[in-house]
């Protein structure tokens, strides 16, 4: 850099983490080893969004802007050798969105300093981002704290004459969870055929839309739990859990460009057919209250009344009553943990400070599942990638496990286990 050793901005306390309305304050520090004839020095504090067609692409499609100021920290002079330091300070406007970044564009906030030096000579720039986060009170929603339930019906044909249906329904017990918060998740499935159905697998997805030129959107498995398929002619239950790792939250109020929207998908394998419980992500949790009994998911054993079954199974098994039964089980995929940058520290999970890196980048760097962009228009071939969503610092500092929750059978024998040894 020549005559300049050191050029960066320092913000109060090293802060990265702000909300909205709150101030903004820093350091802008030049250090040189000869004096420095300038023109201006000046500091800018920006926040803006960009959108690209590509994946992680630098050159936006479109761009939005929320705030843009900028201060003269010093007019035309000449600067002695040594080092200086130019106090500023910022108002974040009210309206700020929360910082987000994945593969098609990011919402950015950062601090920009320029050395405006005369004709001829070359300006000196740095910048410093930081992370603007705007909490999602979930308490704000209507009916966030009442059950989610779906429930579709598919008729099918198997060995070539023969048909049946099966009746899918999912019930989440709340429609919206924070980082960390277990989604208890029922299913029920009606088999009403001689044919046995394949696995059921509960996912967590993530949809994110990026408004280009055109629509696009990228879809995410965040975890996904499968439990085994369901016998001919059964009436079958299946309770879970899914464990919500760190992600975005699902409203970036005030950003027009990008939209995040969660959902959780249970499908069956064989026939083809699912049901999807739209879901937000929040960071302050519901409050719960007593459940009345109307409104308690909890499954209570009725009588099932079988109806009559198909023409073709009638004329060739006669009736078939149906059987009550739980569904196992078989398997768990559940985001691994955290990884951080160098340096950093929080609450439940100490970082190796050795660890190499670049000091600019956010704190939490989680890569939400595999993702498949597909575009609102055009014949474009979605193509899997694994690019990273990137989190900002403390946007959460709970610690997440190692392995996937128990299951509700490992649930409730722990519980019973409990109390056989209270007696």
């Amino acid at each position: 850099m020549g005559k300049v050793q050191l050029f960066e901005i320092r913000l109060s306390e090293s802060r990265v983490v702000y909300s909205p309305g709150e101030p903004l304050a820093g350091t802008v520090t030049v250090r040189l080893s000869g004096s420095l004839q300038y023109r201006a020095i000046k500091v800018s504090c920006v926040g803006c969004c960009g959108v690209s067609n590509k994946i992680n692409d630098t050159a936006w499609t479109v761009e939005e802007q929320y705030f843009n100021s900028t201060l003269s920290l010093a007019d035309k002079g000449v600067l002695p050798a040594g080092e200086h330091s130019f106090p500023f300070q910022f108002l974040l406007p009210a309206s700020a969105p929360t910082s987000f970044e994945g593969p098609f564009g990011k919402v950015l906030h950062q601090v920009k300093a320029v050395i405006d030096t005369p004709r001829f000579s070359k300006d000196y720039k740095c910048n410093k981002i930081f992370y603007i986060l705007c909490p999602l009170n979930l308490n704000d929603i209507p009916d966030i704290e009442q059950p989610n339930t779906m429930s579709v019906t598919k008729k099918f044909n198997y060995k070539l004459v023969k048909s049946g249906n099966v009746i899918l329904t999912a019930t989440s017990d709340l429609k919206g969870y924070i980082v960390g918060q277990a989604i208890q998740l029922r299913t029920d499935i009606e088999n009403k055929s001689g044919r046995d159905t394949g696995p059921v697998v509960a996912s967590l997805l993530q949809k994110v839309a990026y408004k280009s030129k055109r629509w696009i959107y990228d879809l995410r498995t965040i975890a996904e739990v499968e439990g085994s398929g369901v016998k001919a002619w059964k009436h079958a239950e299946w309770k879970e859990q899914i464990l919500v790792p760190a992600l975005p939250q699902s409203i970036l109020q005030g950003c027009s460009l990008i939209h995040i929207d969660y959902y959780i998908q249970v499908s069956l394998k064989s026939p083809e057919v699912s049901v999807t419980l739209p879901i937000y992500i929040g960071n302050i949790a519901v409050n719960r209250v007593p459940l009345s009994p109307s409104r308690s998911i909890q499954h209570i054993p009725s009588a099932v009344v079988p109806s009559a079954p198909p023409e073709e199974e009638e004329a060739a098994g006669g009736y078939h009553p149906m059987d009550n039964v739980s569904i196992p089980t078989k398997s768990h995929s559940q985001q691994q943990p955290f990884s951080y940058a160098p340096g950093l520290s929080f609450q439940e999970i100490r970082v190796d400070s050795e660890q190499t890196g670049s000091p600019n980048h956010p704190t939490l760097c989680l890569s939400t599942g595999a993702t498949v962009p597909y575009y609102a228009e055009g014949n474009v071939v979605p193509v899997p990638t694994a690019s990273s969503l990137i989190l900002p610092p403390e946007y959460s500092t709970w610690g997440y496990p190692y392995e996937a929750p128990p299951s509700y059978e490992q649930s409730c024998s722990n519980a019973n286990s409990s109390i056989s040894n209270g007696n």
